[in-house]
C-alpha cells in the first residue's frame, strides 16, 4: 500500500513535466493560430490557455505525436465557440444601435479609413472571410499544413478544406483587386 502512495507523486510530477514540455513546444504556435483566426492578441492568448487546460485533463489519452493536432483542433473549436457567443451578443447590440440610429439625423456620413499598406489590406481581407475559409487558409498557408492535416485540425473532410481554401483565395483576390482599383 505504501508503494501506491510513493508512486502517485512521481506520476503527477511526470505528467506535469510532460505538460510543461508540450507547452514550451506548442504554445507559440497555438497562440499564433488563435491570433490569425481572431485578430486579437489578448483573446488569442486566452483561447490558447483554455485549450491547454482542456487538453491537460486528457493528457493520458493523447499520444505525444497527436498532441499538436489535438491541441490545434481544440483551439479551432474554442475560436468557433467564442464567435458563436459573440454573434448572439452582437445581434443584441446591433438591435440597440439600430434603435439609436433611427433617432439620429439621416444625413451623417460615416468616414472610413483604408490602410494603404499591402499587409494591412491582406489582413483586413483575411478577417473579412467567413470563419471556415479563414481557418482553412491560415492552416494551409500560414501554418503550412497539408490538406489532410488541415482537415484533421478543423474536424472536416478534405473536400471541405479544398473548397473552403479555393473560395477563400478567390475572395481574397477579389478583395485585393478591388482595393487596387480604388
Amino acid at each position: 500500500m505504501g508503494e501506491l502512495t510513493t508512486n502517485a507523486p512521481r506520476a503527477a510530477t511526470r505528467r506535469e513535466d510532460r505538460l510543461a514540455e508540450l507547452y514550451r513546444a506548442e504554445s507559440a504556435r497555438v497562440v499564433n493560430l488563435a491570433y490569425l483566426l481572431t485578430g486579437q492578441r489578448q483573446l488569442a492568448e486566452d483561447l490558447a490557455q483554455d485549450a491547454f487546460v482542456r487538453v491537460a485533463s486528457r493528457l493520458r489519452d493523447v499520444s505525444p505525436d497527436a498532441f499538436g493536432a489535438y491541441l490545434r483542433q481544440t483551439v479551432v473549436n474554442l475560436v468557433r465557440s467564442h464567435y458563436r457567443h459573440a454573434r448572439v451578443q452582437r445581434r443584441y447590440a446591433d438591435r440597440i444601435a439600430a434603435d439609436a440610429e433611427r433617432h439620429r439625423a439621416a444625413g451623417e456620413a460615416a468616414s472610413e479609413s483604408f490602410e494603404t499598406d499591402a499587409r494591412g489590406e491582406l489582413w483586413s481581407a483575411l478577417q473579412a472571410l467567413p470563419a471556415r475559409q479563414r481557418e482553412a487558409i491560415v492552416c494551409r498557408f500560414y501554418l503550412d499544413m497539408s490538406e489532410d492535416q488541415t482537415a484533421e485540425t478543423l474536424g472536416v473532410p478534405v473536400g471541405t478544406v479544398k473548397s473552403a481554401t479555393s473560395r477563400g483565395l478567390r475572395a481574397l483576390r477579389a478583395s485585393l483587386e478591388s482595393e487596387e482599383e480604388r
